[in-house]
């Protein structure tokens, strides 16, 4: 399996994500992990690049959905 460059890393709140390129060059790979849950998906680099605040967005909500779930 071939390591796929990293594109960029960052925190959202205690989510670590990191963006990496894929086989496909207007695609990118996204991992999401925040030692109790994790995550990944493929965004368009279109999307990237463009709506980033969106995806974060989307990102945790889904992680907040996650721990709300666990509650119930």
């Amino acid at each position: 399996m071939s390591t796929k460059k990293e594109i960029e890393s960052y925190k959202l709140g205690d989510i670590q994500v990191v963006i990496s390129e894929t086989e496909n060059p207007n695609k990118f790979h996204v991992d999401c992990n925040d030692g109790n849950y994790h995550s990944e998906f493929t965004v368009r680099k279109y999307e990237y690049d463009n709506y980033k605040r969106h995806m974060n967005q989307k990102i945790k909500n889904g992680y907040k959905a996650q721990y709300k779930e666990e509650d119930n």
